[in-house]
């Protein structure tokens, strides 16, 4: 197959490449794939749900970097002095960053209640709301949306800074990425339209009602910044010649700290990033829709992939290794 015949089969296809909006790459440094489809340009911006979580991680290591916060050992609740622990709540005092970052934290459900959550006026304390249990930390992998948003509230009051600005600065507008805005809407009607429009959307983040940014989706990116991303992870943390977060960051965030089950593809997880692959430089940030980054460091490529809200596709692995990276000149 060459890039023409992926283009077409993009373009006429009525199976799971049907929703694709761009595909971008990046090989060593080069531009080496910008197509688009469904009426997107290179610059549209694209729902790219929980890859949204990938970029989260980022944006810790930074703040670790800059020393705002100490270690990933520290405890969740120490960033929040005046939340007010429930009567009988144990565990939520033992849960630590670290737990956030590998799916590890436990929560007091069985599935994410994302109405209580996300008609909430404050989404970061309904999400507090739910950390912890009387089943205590056991380390197992529970793949919780609604939980990173405590994340977003840990950089926040560590930096001083809502999280939005903290990203335009220290990742989104060095990567060449647009600034951001917040997405200023959070009614019923307007998260449903969010998910589902197929339009192009603004460089904007979706938002609670307090203006704290979704940190768990909603981060509106086009398929070159999440190459943009995807290179800067590529090369440890270094873009286009500048130091943007730590190499040594970069390695813990890629590191297998857990083994995932037949639902996950049997692929190891990092810090909010997936492994995809054993003993290979190989690694993704994946989100509904097919929206992905996938940097492959032994090829010194990144590929980001952006597509509108379709049921049953989580990731694009196999499709960009077995029709994307084939078709890309050296």
């Amino acid at each position: 197959m060459n890039k023409e015949a992926l283009c077409k089969m993009v373009e006429e296809s009525n199976g799971n490449e049907k929703n694709i909006c761009q595909i971008y790459a990046i090989k060593n440094g080069f531009t080496v794939c910008d197509e688009c489809w469904r009426g997107f340009k290179t610059e549209d911006a694209v729902n790219v749900m929980s890859v949204t979580k990938g970029v989260m991680a980022l944006l810790f290591g930074i703040a670790l970097d800059k020393g705002y916060i100490k270690d990933a050992d520290q405890k969740v609740i120490s960033f929040f002095p005046d939340y007010k622990i429930k009567r009988g709540e144990k565990t939520i005092d033992d849960v630590t960053i670290r737990h956030l970052l590998t799916m590890t934290a436990p929560y007091k459900y069985r599935s994410e209640p994302w109405k209580k959550v996300c008609t909430s006026e404050d989404w970061t304390i309904a999400a507090l709301d739910l950390l912890g249990g009387r089943a205590g930390i056991t380390g197992e992998f529970k793949y919780a949306t609604l939980g990173i948003q405590i994340l977003a509230g840990i950089i926040e009051n560590a930096t001083g800074e809502k999280l939005i600005d903290f990203a335009n600065e220290n990742l989104f507008l060095p990567l060449g990425i647009p600034a951001h805005t917040i997405h200023g809407d959070s009614s019923k009607e307007d998260q449903f339209d969010f998910l589902m429009n197929k339009s192009p959307r603004k460089n904007e983040w979706y938002s609670d009602p307090q203006g704290a940014v979704t940190a768990g989706w909603g981060l509106c990116l086009s398929a070159r910044d999440l190459a943009a991303i995807g290179e800067l992870v590529s090369v440890n943390g270094e873009y286009r010649g500048k130091r943007i977060i730590s190499e040594g960051y970069i390695g813990e965030m890629l590191t297998r700290h857990q083994e995932l089950g037949k639902m996950f593809g049997y692929m190891g997880y990092g810090y909010l990033w997936y492994i995809p692959h054993e003993n290979r430089d190989i690694f993704a940030a994946i989100g509904d829709g097919g929206n992905i980054i996938y940097v492959n460091k032994e090829q010194n490529v990144s590929v980001g992939v952006t597509g509108t809200f379709k049921p049953a596709i989580y990731d694009r692995v196999d499709f960009i290794e077995k029709y994307v990276l084939p078709v890309l000149p050296d």
